[in-house]
């Protein structure tokens, strides 16, 4: 007979890691910190960290108004979510 205990810890090790979404993020500061971010700025951050980036299907030439920078503050909580899921070593 074969013990579950391995079979379980097995399966657990071939499991995928779970994928970090912009709305994890989001939920992650605003409970932590008590305030919302926009995602153009999560994607900010992570294109100055120099983090893979995806093209958006629904990506247009030309803005129709000029893009928002974040706050220190903001630039901050959004580092400390990222080092939560593990995307970034602090």
């Amino acid at each position: 007979m074969i013990p579950l205990n391995s079979i379980v810890e097995k399966a657990d090790a071939y499991k995928p890691k779970q994928r970090i979404t912009y709305k994890l993020i989001k939920e992650y500061i605003l409970d932590k910190y008590s305030f919302k971010v926009h995602t153009a700025y999560i994607a900010e951050v992570k294109r100055d960290l120099g983090l893979p980036m995806y093209d958006a299907p629904n990506a247009v030439e030309t803005l129709k108004q000029p893009r928002k920078h974040p706050t220190p503050i903001q630039v901050a909580a959004i580092k400390d979510a990222l080092t939560y899921f593990e995307v970034i070593q602090n």
